[in-house]
């Protein structure tokens, strides 16, 4: 009986502690995977090729404002999947792409492009991934991260489990400190918005000189959020603490309200908590296509498959596009957008039976070569497919960065959608590696962030 209990305490352990890998696993990276733990190799037919570095720095133009230019413009697509055809390809597919053909027969389509892996990072970041590789460990059931040092990237580039996939999305590169101007719309079923402008920061605790590391050990990052217009909501700032482990300390968010000239402490920036000016389109943790804690959930890993997701959307970036061209009723203007198939990981998030959140379960795609995830079927607790998440993503060859052109989250049952991170229209693409001061993220700043 002894026996029997010490082994079951040994595998309590086992699963609350879990392991880095081994020095010969951690080998494999740059080696037979590549040096963020996708597979080198392309697949058996060539539609996905091998990895071969990624673009270089100066893959294509820069324009003034910082824009890139289209490293695949001459390409045209292999073919483009329309209701008539999405039968044919649907094991490539989510569930929740196929029901976007079915909401939208009559304009929804997905044009399919050559593969094309343009990932590559800076060679720092390279040897943070296979530090973490060796090092990090998964706490509190995977819910915060042990021995995640230095240049805190990528825990666990060699994933064993569903939550660890997830975390090497939260922990993935950002070009480190990131400024950015962006545009938010939530149409009507009509197509008809009003942009909503935010002006944001997301600084990191090793990229800011006068912190006091002891003081943010837990922190994951740093971002601050201000509304510039309609001027309805104009001078309203948001400031978030992203902690590692939130269950050991929960995420920390103020909001300045302009109207009231106060700040606040707003518990509420967490979770199913609406998002930023999004007429209830999507929850606080829709943001990036996830953030926050993975708590509630219980992440199983289903495996690794092909698909057509959302990639090198360059097009879709273009500072020759308005607004309007790409917001269209019911969903996003398809023409404008570029498929590809990749490899990616297949992860389903469940509700806990001790938590709550809107959605029950979360259908997730991660690809493989950035850690970003693609896509998200979202459904509700009565298990119906509610929302569908894309996230078209475009490689920043110029810093060596993985990010989003645009984030969609589409409702099937409302038939409304929010478009979040279009920047066509503004003044210049996203800052990398900007000069961060500590002072800036506290809620003292708050006040004088905001504007009226």
């Amino acid at each position: 009986m002894r026996k029997m209990i010490a082994v079951m305490a040994l595998s309590v352990l086992a699963a609350n502690v879990m392991a880095a890998v081994s020095p010969e696993e951690a080998a494999k990276l740059g080696t037979t995977l590549t040096p963020v733990g996708a597979e080198k190799a392309g697949n058996a037919d060539g539609s996905i090729p091998a990895w071969t570095g990624g673009i270089p720095k100066n893959a294509g133009a820069v324009d003034s404002k910082g824009f890139l230019a289209d490293p695949f413009a001459n390409e045209k697509p292999l073919f483009v999947i329309t209701p008539a055809t999405v039968d044919k390809y649907k094991d490539k597919l989510s569930d929740g792409q196929v029901a976007m053909f079915k909401r939208y027969p009559e304009t929804y389509k997905i044009p399919v492009y050559p593969s094309h892996r343009t990932v590559n990072l800076p060679a720092d970041i390279y040897e943070s991934i296979k530090r973490s590789a060796l090092n990090v460990h998964a706490i509190n059931d995977g819910n915060g991260l042990e021995n995640f040092t230095g240049n805190r990237y990528y825990a666990f580039p060699i994933p064993k489990n569903g939550v660890e996939v997830l975390w090497n999305h939260i922990t993935r590169y950002h070009g480190g400190n990131l400024r950015r101007i962006i545009t938010q719309a939530t149409p009507q079923t009509n197509g008809s918005y009003t942009p909503i402008r935010f002006e944001e920061e997301v600084a990191v605790p090793q990229a800011i000189a006068d912190i006091d590391q002891a003081k943010a050990a837990n922190v994951l990052s740093y971002f601050k959020q201000s509304v510039t217009a309609p001027a309805r909501l104009a001078g309203n700032v948001l400031l978030v603490h992203e902690t590692l482990d939130q269950v050991k300390e929960p995420r920390l968010a103020w909001i300045y309200n302009a109207g009231q000239r106060r700040v606040r402490r707003a518990p509420q920036v967490s979770y199913d908590g609406p998002g930023t000016a999004s007429d209830g389109l999507r929850t606080t943790d829709n943001f990036d296509m996830f953030s926050g804690a993975p708590d509630r959930y219980d992440w199983k890993l289903v495996g690794k498959k092909e698909m057509y997701i959302p990639y090198n959307s360059y097009k879709l970036d273009s500072p020759s596009l308005k607004y309007d061209d790409i917001i269209k009723a019911g969903h996003i203007n398809q023409d404008l957008t570029r498929y590809e198939l990749h490899r990616v990981w297949e992860v389903v998030g469940t509700v806990k039976p001790s938590e709550r959140h809107i959605y029950a379960k979360r259908h997730m795609y991660i690809d493989e070569d950035s850690w970003q995830v693609a896509l998200v079927d979202h459904y509700d607790g009565r298990g119906q497919l509610w929302r569908v998440a894309e996230g078209h993503a475009q490689f920043y060859y110029d810093h060596q960065v993985p990010a989003y052109t645009v984030e969609t989250l589409y409702d099937l049952i409302a038939g409304r959608y929010i478009a979040l991170g279009m920047k066509n229209e503004e003044k210049s693409s996203f800052v990398f590696g900007f000069a961060a001061k500590a002072a800036d993220y506290t809620p003292a700043a708050l006040r004088s962030a905001g504007v009226r």
